[in-house]
């Protein structure tokens, strides 16, 4: 279940800071909204699943996957450049997250 909520503030983060995209600075009420809204239910599902696991794991994983997304939509969606640079850029971020995770939890 922790997963769960993990991937649950990670679509939420990602929703909002889509959203925030298009509310132009907080100039329009729907998107800004939605942004508020998403970053809110993201911190509430982050807080649920620190009850559970290791904040450095669920940090790294929250932030890596939030940025790859982002990273994509943007190059997808929004029109933005797909650099060789960005590309290694995401595998680095994916690779520390493997590297935090293969660490294993320390009691």
């Amino acid at each position: 279940m922790p997963y769960v909520m993990l991937a649950g503030a990670i679509l939420s983060e990602v929703l909002a800071t889509t959203a925030m995209k298009y509310s132009h600075g907080f100039s329009k009420l729907w998107p800004s909204l939605g942004t508020a809204g998403g970053y809110l239910l993201a911190f509430v599902l982050l807080a649920q699943t620190l009850k559970s696991m290791e904040v450095g794991t669920v940090y790294a994983i929250w932030s890596a996957a939030g940025t790859a997304v982002i990273a994509a939509i943007g190059m997808v969606f929004l029109g933005e450049a797909a650099t060789a640079a960005k590309m290694l850029g995401i595998g680095l971020i994916i690779a520390g997250v493997v590297v935090l995770n293969l660490g294993g939890a320390s009691h």
